[in-house]
Order: structure tokens, then C-alpha cells, then sequence
């Protein structure tokens, strides 16, 4: 995948607009983008007419997300 024909970057952090769901971009898989979560987890394959890049805005929640995902995890590995 490539900025070429107008679509993210393999790395881009994008957003799904079916499931308003954020992502990185991954690579494709037959028709599809795959994505994987800004907090980690399991890729999903999103028709690519319905991801865009993130905005500002969006951004923002994804270090959020990634920020309280990583909280999580220490505080898992501290007291667990």
C-alpha cells in the first residue's frame, strides 16, 4: 500500500469510519485494508472507501487509547 494511488501508508494511523474505529495500517489482504488497534490486539480487515487518515482530533484519542492500554498493562504487571 502506498500514498501513490491515494491510499495510507503502511503505518498510517487511520480511522474506520464504519466502526469509527482507529488503526495503523498493516498492509492489505485481497480487497481489503488490514488494521490493527492503537492499543494492540487483533487486526480487522476495513473496506478501504471507508478509512481515512485520522485527524488531529482523532490522534489525540489514540494516544489516549495506547496511553491507558500501557497504564493497564504495568499496573497488571505491579500488582498482579
Amino acid at each position: 500500500m502506498t500514498a501513490e494511488n491515494g491510499e495510507p501508508p503502511v503505518g498510517a494511523l487511520v480511522i474506520d469510519t464504519a466502526r469509527d474505529r482507529l488503526g495503523y495500517v498493516m498492509g492489505r489482504e485481497g480487497p481489503y485494508v488490514q488494521l490493527r488497534p492503537v492499543a494492540g490486539g487483533r487486526e480487522w480487515d476495513a473496506e478501504p472507501a471507508l478509512v481515512r487518515r485520522a485527524t488531529d482530533e482523532e490522534r489525540l484519542r489514540a494516544v489516549a487509547e495506547r496511553t491507558r492500554a500501557m497504564n493497564t498493562f504495568s499496573s497488571a504487571r505491579i500488582f498482579g
